[in-house]
């Protein structure tokens, strides 16, 4: 059984342990390796974190969610969280076997998605995508525009991050047209539909790097940025139609595209050295993972989140605090 399938079947029966118990590092009688206080459900640990948000009822059952940029990493766990909470997802990338590998993941467990490949950038291809979930949908109630493309990625010679006196004007095209144009394309397709239906929920990942600034990131850090501001000018536009506008803002999520850039025998300082700059990352002893940024999300598209607009929340471990 894959560990959708056991999170949809999760939600019909768990056991806990008492609250007033907690587990120190040990190996349980299932052999999984636990840290901190856990519950147990189904046998299985898992956080208290995550059993809390699984007993919360988030109100997703039956909405219609397109998910950019969901063939992989964030992206996918995204759209594979949105349907364990019951949404219908429209699992979107711009490689049409990744979408739909997501698709079939999400179906086999019991969820119910379509996989569709669309070029976020191209304003046509986008059409296509919203064209095709109002003909199977009939609506569309929730956009996270997720599709990114890492500094490392941009420009003529993706080797490494540049400076900005290092790097040529596509460098700076491929961050804005990915990480801003196609957030633009996108939330721009779907939000008369959700003017007309008095009820829309857009999520836009962000990066602390558009927060901060991260030097060797100067355009992708100003594109990040950028969704910062449009996000903030639309939920003052668009909240009186019942249309929440929010930003989830990460810090560093390794994925194997970026730790493959690492040397192996450096990674370990590496990560030692990362560690230092993130306050909860010294305590739980790693980075930021994929589920942080889909449990945040999850809530944000929530109709338990339907005071909060105009919002970026950081989901970075304290790298950033403001």
């Amino acid at each position: 059984m894959t560990s959708l399938a056991k999170s949809f079947k999760f939600r019909a029966a768990f056991e806990r342990f008492p609250q007033s118990s907690p587990l120190k590092r040990h190996q349980d009688k299932g052999g999984v390796i636990l840290k901190g206080c856990n519950v147990k459900r189904a046998g299985l640990a898992i956080s208290r974190t995550e059993e809390r948000r699984l007993n919360m009822d988030l109100g997703l059952k039956g909405k219609v969610a397109i998910v950019t940029g969901a063939g992989r990493h964030i992206g996918r766990q995204i759209a594979l969280t949105l349907a364990q909470e019951g949404a219908r997802v429209v699992v979107n990338d711009y490689y049409e076997e990744r979408a739909k590998e997501v698709a079939e993941e999400i179906e086999a467990a019991g969820g119910e998605a379509m996989g569709v490949r669309a070029d976020v950038t191209n304003a046509e291809e986008v059409n296509e995508l919203v064209k095709k979930v109002i003909d199977k949908y009939g609506r569309v109630d929730i956009l996270v525009n997720n599709a990114g493309i890492m500094p490392m990625e941009a420009g003529a010679q993706p080797t490494g991050l540049l400076t900005f006196a290092e790097m040529d004007r596509k460098a700076w095209d491929d961050s804005f047209d990915v990480c801003m144009y196609g957030a633009m394309n996108c939330t721009r397709e779907v939000i008369e539909g959700m003017i007309n239906q008095k009820y829309g929920k857009i999520l836009n990942i962000l990066s602390d790097a558009g927060r901060v600034g991260e030097p060797r990131m100067t355009a992708y850090s100003a594109a990040k940025a950028g969704i910062g501001g449009f996000t903030k000018a639309l939920a003052k536009e668009v909240g009186r139609y019942c249309i929440n506008v929010n930003c989830v803002s990460l810090g560093a999520t390794p994925s194997p595209s970026t730790e493959a850039l690492i040397p192996t025998e450096q990674r370990e300082e590496r990560m030692k050295a990362t560690l230092r700059v993130y306050p909860m990352g010294r305590g739980l002893e790693r980075l930021g993972e994929p589920s942080d940024a889909a449990n945040a999300v999850a809530f944000l598209v929530s109709d338990a989140a339907a005071w909060i607009t105009g919002q970026i929340l950081s989901v970075s471990g304290g790298y950033s605090m403001m």
